[in-house]
């Protein structure tokens, strides 16, 4: 298992990304942090609050080996040091944890509204009823 924390700026706010590769599978978790973490706010906040955390549906991935080169291991290192921004896999992995928390969002609403409509159906109905029976 393999997990890696990118902290950036989008505009208005700062932003971590969550990454966690298992067994060749990628899911991601997008947490909005508000103003410029601190390191230790950041370490409080994984130490706190990572369980808790909602991972997006895992995304195949090809895990490649490190070289062994020292060289390329420290050109690498600079490189991913430079690079600010999240992977395309955890865009795509975001994106599908977007869609499935919409589905389950509209399922829900559809339900509240039928609820609410055999409700008021049954609240007609009583009415009714009552304007039979007399007072």
């Amino acid at each position: 298992m393999k997990a890696s924390l990118t902290v950036f700026f989008e505009d208005p706010f700062w932003v971590g990304v969550f990454e966690r590769i298992e067994d060749g599978k990628l899911s991601v978790c997008k947490v909005t942090f508000g103003a410029e973490p601190k390191d230790y706010e950041v370490w409080d906040y994984i130490l706190h609050h990572y369980y808790e955390l909602v991972f997006s549906p895992a995304v195949e991935m090809e895990i490649r080996q490190a070289a062994d080169n020292p060289k390329r291991r420290s050109r690498n290192a600079r490189k991913h040091l430079e690079n600010t921004g999240i992977g395309t896999k955890s865009q795509q992995a975001l994106q599908r944890q977007r869609e499935e928390m919409k589905t389950e969002r509209r399922q829900i609403s559809r339900e509240e509204r039928e609820a609410e409509a055999q409700r008021r159906f049954v609240m007609k109905q009583e009415k009714k009823k009552e304007k039979r029976r007399g007072h």
